[in-house]
């Protein structure tokens, strides 16, 4: 039903293999840090890996070994995707080893707290504490803070979106882009790609519905920090690097904001990820469409200023 390449399909059995008869929260987390490991790569030489805390909250550093450069580091925020739900640290350390690597520059990922037993606001908090943190300079680093990116991919897309409309609504300095990929974004329930993707390969329109219902727990009336699509005004975001895959319910949400963002006049770049499903990220290395999706992500993030030179 959905043309993906035998190279991607190979990738999505591998993924799939790590399901089990076990739903549980814990059995759930389980599974999905399982699989993370076996798609996480070794660790690259030249990359000091540091876990401590910022703002209380705990974070990862990776750091290159050259010398600081002499405005301070360019940083990539990252934050992990899994539903606002699974995940962590560990789980996405293959796509922070690749960005401080190939860009040589400082990533610092973000251990969010997880739902249900953290719903909404806590991850989002925890992403803005931290901005705080670092805009105040009390990382061990020197950053140079006109060169600071925030990325996330799927729930992790949305928290960065989300970031960076509190940031402009209370006045606060913002990034210097945004980008996203494959975000849930909070997009109404009868956009084409919900139906037209209903049963996709990785995550299926009932997932997101799950998985969203157990951010929101508790919430009355969500807010555009949860659902960045319920935001009124787009205009004076950050300019905006969005990915999206073709075969995923949550393709539409990112088609969305990107027009929208656009239409406030906003400077963004849609990658529209043909053929690609929800979660491919992992699969560098091993489909060809999903490098030419890294190779479009890092000429972005080189044309931001994201690399030392």
């Amino acid at each position: 039903m959905y043309p993906i390449s035998p190279q991607l399909a190979a990738f999505v059995a591998k993924t799939e293999s790590f399901t089990s008869d076990d739903s549980s929260l814990a059995g759930l987390r389980q599974n999905y840090d399982r699989m993370c490991q076996v798609f996480t790569p070794a660790r690259p030489e030249g990359l000091l890996i540091e876990d401590f805390c910022l703002a209380g909250v705990n974070v990862r550093s990776y750091l290159p070994t050259t010398p600081t450069p002499p405005n301070g580091w360019p940083c990539l925020l990252y934050m992990h995707g899994g539903g606002w739900v699974v995940g962590g640290l560990d789980s996405h350390d293959f796509i922070c080893f690749e960005l401080a690597n190939t860009l040589q520059v400082l990533v610092i990922a973000i251990d969010y707290r997880l739902a249900p037993e953290h719903p909404f606001p806590a991850a989002y908090d925890d992403c803005r504490a931290v901005w705080q943190a670092i805009q105040a300079g009390q990382g061990p680093y020197a950053i140079d803070l006109q060169r600071l990116v925030v990325a996330g991919d799927s729930a992790g897309g949305n928290l960065a979106a989300a970031l960076c409309l509190g940031l402009r609504d209370d006045g606060q300095p913002l990034p210097r882009a945004q980008v996203l990929v494959y975000p849930g974004l909070g997009g109404p329930a009868d956009l084409p790609s919900r139906r037209d993707c209903m049963d996709a390969p990785l995550l299926s329109s009932a997932d997101t519905d799950c998985y969203l219902a157990l951010y929101l727990l508790g919430t009355e009336k969500p807010s555009a920090y949860a659902m960045p699509l319920l935001a009124k005004d787009f205009s004076g975001l950050p300019e905006a690097f969005i990915a999206v895959a073709q075969f995923d319910p949550l393709r539409d949400d990112g088609m969305l904001y990107a027009e929208r963002l656009q239409a406030a006049g906003v400077t963004t770049l849609l990658y529209p990820g043909k053929g690609l499903v929800h979660g491919c990220l992992r699969a560098r290395r091993q489909v060809p469409e999903v490098d030419r999706l890294y190779d479009y992500l890092l000429d972005y993030l080189r044309s931001e200023g994201m690399t030392q030179v």
